[in-house]
């Protein structure tokens, strides 16, 4: 029997327990040791990466990948996408999508983990096609599903799910239990009942440990089929995080079961990042709360990365005090939306709609821009029926009668997004990846690039200083 593993330090990891703020600066030096380590793949891109690198650590996202490729050229690269979202917050135009896919795997992704928020497989289409037009001997189409339990999400709607995903043409499929609330019992139903329906096709499980479930959750897994599951290197491990590479290691070794990675090398990993995490925990970066167990999110249903940036977020406003209310009222906010799966983007629309109503002290008063255009069907089909009277006032204010009842940006290629990029930027963009950055965070990228042209001026002008 043979289990693989994904390492996600690079990303989700340091996602769950620091809002996706460890610079390439800090884990350059280990990534030659991690290229020998026997990993599935590592997950060092996607997600919130290309968002944090250009607001709040002035690093160029396209730039770090390449790096990470340079030092670790033996390794598959994985990335989380979200479909038709690509990295941002709303739909793009297919054409940006597809040169999104294009870039990627040109600048180095191997693994494209691939989702749309509310399991609405027409969001995911454009992503596969172009990641199959652009592939190579290393590429993978991975198709993901985001989990969730509602009284609308059961084990024979995951099968058919899944089948839906094999039919299309992923390569794997992926489990994406983002909140950690995933049972033992629950992977044992699905895990069996996906593994009969789509056969050999290789099965992954992404879980968190938040609720305090993953271990047992992960073994069960195991013991039912599973054939890769996400872990992250131990010091980053646990909390809102993955379960720890060594310890699952240890205990299948102890199985026999084959895991094809190097022991010296993973233990070699962690003592590299235990100084790195213990910086960000002695500076505050890494809150206690994203630490702990919480039994209360199988409840909640709030994953890692929401939590950690939930409480980054009312930390900055003083407003820590709402915590307990702001959490309680995320499954509530939930229902209202029909009970989308808490992942990026909805899981930060909930969030942030969940405090915004318990700050204004009225539920609803405000009503975010994204979550009205969520009323108003743009980001896809909701599971469930979501709350008639909030639609009918967000549609009344909007001038609709009814909600788009298509996936909003089908057949757009219309090359508006690039010209229009192009113009914005002028001379400080140098690159298909400097506007395609642009195109997915207008602000931060024009910010980013603003501020490398000035610092390269100031370093030219400092250099002729010298010379003369």
């Amino acid at each position: 029997m043979r289990v693989q593993f994904t390492e996600t330090v690079l990303r989700d990891a340091n996602q769950s327990l620091m809002a996706t703020r460890l610079p390439y600066s800090d884990y350059e030096a280990i990534l030659p040791t991690m290229d020998k380590a026997g990993y599935y793949s590592v997950e060092c891109w996607g997600g919130a990466t290309f968002d944090s690198c250009l607001r709040y650590l002035g690093e160029d996202p396209w730039e770090r990948l390449r790096n990470i490729r340079k030092n670790m050229p033996n390794t598959k690269l994985q990335m989380l996408l979200r479909g038709q979202n690509l990295l941002g917050y709303k739909h793009y135009h297919d054409d940006v999508v597809e040169k999104f896919v294009e870039l990627s795997i040109k600048n180095g992704i191997d693994i494209l983990r691939i989702f749309d928020a509310l399991n609405d497989f027409r969001n995911l289409g454009t992503a596969l096609d172009a990641t199959k037009k652009y592939a190579n001997e290393n590429t993978v189409a991975s198709g993901c599903i985001s989990y969730t339990q509602s009284p609308v999400h059961t084990v024979s709607k995951y099968v058919e799910m899944c089948k839906e995903l094999q039919r299309m043409g992923f390569d794997t499929i992926c489990l994406k239990d983002m909140a950690g609330t995933m049972s033992p019992y629950e992977a044992e139903h699905l895990i069996k009942g996906i593994k009969d329906a789509v056969g050999d096709m290789p099965l992954i499980l992404h879980t968190h440990c938040t609720t305090g479930m993953a271990y047992q959750t992960v073994t069960k897994a195991i013991e039912s089929g599973i054939d890769v599951i996400d872990t992250a290197t131990s010091c980053f491990s646990n909390g809102t995080s993955q379960p720890a590479t060594e310890t699952m290691y240890y205990a299948l070794s102890q199985y026999g079961i084959e895991t094809g990675l190097d022991e010296k090398v993973i233990n070699e990993v962690n003592d590299f990042f235990k100084p790195v995490k213990q910086k960000y925990v002695d500076s505050g970066l890494i809150n206690p709360k994203s630490m702990a167990t919480d039994a209360q999110a199988l409840v909640y249903k709030v994953p890692g990365g929401m939590l950690s940036n939930m409480i980054a977020n009312l930390t900055d406003m003083d407003a820590m005090d709402k915590f307990d209310e702001a959490l309680a009222e995320i499954p509530a906010v939930r229902k209202d939306l029909g009970y989308p799966p808490l992942v990026t983007p909805l899981s930060q629309m909930v969030g942030s709609q969940a405090v915004t109503n318990v700050l204004m002290g009225e539920r609803y008063k405000v009503i975010s821009k994204d979550v009205q255009n969520y009323f108003k069907g743009e980001y896809g089909t909701a599971p469930a029926p979501v709350n008639a009277d909030l639609q009918k006032r967000v549609l009344s204010d909007a001038g609709m009668s009814a909600p788009v009842d298509c996936r909003v940006e089908d057949s757009k290629r219309t090359g508006e997004d690039f010209e229009n990029a192009k113009k914005d930027l002028g001379d400080l963009a140098r690159s298909e990846e400097d506007i395609m950055s642009y195109i997915c965070f207008p602000k931060q990228a024009k910010d980013y690039l603003q501020a490398r042209k000035e610092k390269e001026e100031r370093t030219c002008n400092y250099t002729m200083e010298v010379i003369e």
